[in-house]
């Protein structure tokens, strides 16, 4: 199975953002963006400023996480911005899925929805033929650097069954410590979009060049082991 690398750029160097944007663009599929409000997780990272600053400069999808307690209120100024897929929590838009999806579809962009470690894939059921990407977080949300959850593998793996079997469209993206000690089951268990961050590509190599290639070396070992 073919997958996407999605670097996490609030892993990246802000200071040597302009260089290391280069890199990214040459070599990631897709960039991933966390948007947190300081209240629905205890950190403030990016915005939909940030994502109006970069989007001039990246050919790339735009992939924006919102981790925030009232999506509605973030979804005009991302979408504005230039995000090509928002993705709320769906634990946040459990009064109003519908209208959240359908709003983000008249702005004319991809539906995500991110589901945190005990969040069970029941409880999107009533609208997952309408998505785009799905992203299980393998860890608890907020921070960098935090431990795999294993559990998450098997849900992993009934979103696959489900994509099979029903013929949906979704992508399943993984988020949440992806790196060399992770990429093996990852890839057994049916991911196609891996989000790479601290552990996975920005502290490989202070060269981001050099990084990268220590970063498909170890998923090149991992997808021939899977």
């Amino acid at each position: 199975m073919e997958y996407k690398i999605s670097p996490s750029l609030m892993c990246m160097s802000l200071i040597d953002i302009k260089q290391q944007l280069a890199v990214l663009n040459r070599r990631a599929d897709m960039l991933h963006i966390d948007i947190m409000d300081g209240h629905y997780v205890k950190n403030i990272t990016l915005s939909p400023f940030f994502i109006e600053q970069i989007r001039p400069h990246t050919p790339l999808i735009l992939d924006v996480h919102m981790m925030v307690e009232n999506p509605s209120d973030f979804i005009e100024p991302i979408a504005l911005a230039g995000a090509d897929f928002i993705c709320p929590h769906a634990e946040t838009i459990n009064r109003d899925a519908f209208r959240i999806i359908n709003q983000i579809r008249s702005l004319g962009k991809k539906v995500g929805v991110v589901l945190n470690p005990a969040t069970p894939v029941e409880y999107i059921q009533h609208y997952i033929h309408l998505l785009d990407k799905i992203t299980v977080m393998t860890v608890d949300p907020g921070y960098a650097g935090q431990p795999f959850i294993p559990e998450m593998l098997g849900k992993i793996a009934q979103l696959r069954d489900l994509k099979q079997q029903k013929n949906y469209r979704y992508l399943i993206e993984i988020d949440g410590s992806c790196n060399l000690r992770t990429y093996q089951d990852l890839l057994a268990a049916g991911a196609e979009v891996l989000i790479v961050g601290s552990s996975g590509l920005f502290t490989l190599d202070t060269d981001l060049d050099v990084a990268w290639d220590k970063m498909l070396d170890q998923m090149r070992q991992a997808r021939h082991a899977a």
